[in-house]
């Protein structure tokens, strides 16, 4: 591959050191993937836009138009299911390590969340799908992964409650319990992605299982809901700064004495905090592979702006004015250093697995959406009064990335995390520098100087 990809899509070379780490199906895939987002899938943008209605009842009960083609032509061409790795689920994956999905979430990243379904690779399914392919029963699979894989169905994971403190999940409190045969539900969630949308058909609903269990990382368990069970009850999308989201939606759900059979329960009573943290890892550094891109649009979109021939203010082009060209400097110089986070935690999850990758992936978690959102920042200020408005992306994208904040675990939980993992070092750290003070010693000693030290 005499030039990458990538290179052609954002007029910028930072690539080329890991063309090494790229498979011939790797550059293959990657090559078809940017030629199906520029010519299908950017283009398509604004369209899938127009064709969801401002009706409040309409736009939650549509499936939009052009995603659905665009979803057939990424079928044919072998776009489909790219985030699922074989080297880690053999069965049901693709030969893409998560190093070269991390190029192509990227590129998705620029489309909006459209791009990625249109190639079967967004939130939550992905990380359902891994949750099912990771833990489920054969027969869990047969009725819920297959559909998922085949884009036939959507899903949705119920974890965040009201009035709970669900940034700490050990407080999650929605009641599973074992009465006969079945398995009963009560619980009040909430911005609770994908449950909006018509074609969904299953939840996975995590609660509290065994409150009395002295370990509390074996209270909670997971289990599958279809939609249509009695008691589940959608009560209404959340917004995010004015955005709905529609047709998908972060939906406030109520379980009330809601009855599945045991054969729902996933994994085993008391796997909850397993599952969650074997699906969040993975998911955490997609949502920041995605936010890359998005940061990376919104840079193109300033410069294009402030080269604008016809954009002048006291007397320049708005290039010429010395903060501009600062902002975009910085911006380019925190989208690169981010991507090397990224690139770095996708490497170790493809040696180790996500579990082995926690602190590459907590730093990428924290570190990434604050960098996109204050590049998407920038190019709002750049763009003026237009860049709060519907006519561009730029807004709704802030939006986004600003959830991302929350998403998966707030900001703080992550930095406590690392943090945390940080200061486990520090007894090894006072050995080597104690150490360090006698081999000094005795250099001082030996050369015949006293140590003033």
């Amino acid at each position: 591959m005499a030039k990458h990809p990538i290179v052609e899509l954002t007029s910028e070379g930072s690539w080329n050191f890991i063309e090494d780490k790229f498979t011939p199906y790797g550059k293959e895939t990657l090559a078809k993937l940017v030629a199906f987002l520029q010519n299908e899938v950017y283009p398509s943008v604004r369209l899938a836009h127009a064709q969801i209605p401002n009706d409040p009842v309409q736009r939650w009960s549509m499936v939009v138009p052009v995603i659905e083609e665009l979803k057939a032509k990424a079928r044919k061409l072998g776009l489909w299911n790219l985030f699922l790795s074989k080297a880690h689920y053999p069965e049901h994956g693709v030969p893409l390590s998560n190093v070269e999905y991390a190029v192509m979430a990227e590129i998705l990243g620029r489309g909006g969340h459209m791009a990625s379904e249109a190639v079967n690779c967004s939130a939550p399914d992905t990380g359902n799908m891994e949750v099912l392919a990771r833990y489920g029963s054969p027969e869990q699979q047969k009725k819920w992964l297959i559909p998922l894989l085949g884009g036939e169905i959507r899903s949705a994971f119920a974890m965040t409650e009201r009035f709970v403190s669900s940034s700490d999940a050990r407080n999650i409190k929605t009641s599973i319990r074992k009465e006969g045969d079945e398995i009963v539900i009560n619980g009040h969630k909430w911005w609770i992605s994908g449950a909006g949308d018509p074609r969904t058909q299953v939840h996975l609903v995590l609660g509290k299982s065994d409150p009395d269990n002295p370990d509390q990382y074996r209270q909670h368990s997971v289990i599958i809901v279809p939609v249509d069970t009695a008691g589940v009850c959608v009560i209404r999308p959340m917004r995010v700064f004015g955005y709905d989201d529609a047709p998908e939606g972060h939906c406030e759900v109520i379980y009330e004495n809601v009855r599945v059979p045991l054969a729902n329960l996933v994994l085993g009573w008391g796997k909850g905090f397993e599952i969650i943290q074997g699906r969040l890892g993975p998911g955490r550094i997609h949502h920041c592979m995605r936010s890359i891109g998005a940061a990376s649009c919104a840079l193109d979109l300033m410069i294009d702006r402030v080269t604008d021939p016809t954009r002048k203010t006291f007397g320049k082009h708005l290039y010429e004015h010395g903060t501009m060209v600062a902002e975009i400097a910085k911006s380019r110089a925190e989208i690169e250093a981010a991507r090397l986070l990224v690139l770095s935690a996708a490497l170790q999850i493809d040696k180790h697995k996500a579990k082995d990758a926690l602190k590459e992936i907590g730093i990428a978690k924290f570190v990434v959406p604050r960098m996109a959102c204050t590049v998407v920042d920038r190019a709002i200020q750049a763009f003026g009064a237009e860049g709060l408005s519907q006519d561009q992306e730029l807004a709704s994208m802030y939006a986004q990335l600003r959830t991302l904040r929350m998403a998966d675990g707030p900001d703080e939980v992550h930095i406590q995390q690392v943090g945390q993992r940080e200061l486990r070092r520090a007894a090894e750290l006072r050995r080597r520098s104690e150490e360090l003070r006698r081999k000094e010693a005795a250099a001082f000693e030996k050369a015949g100087i006293k140590s003033r030290l």
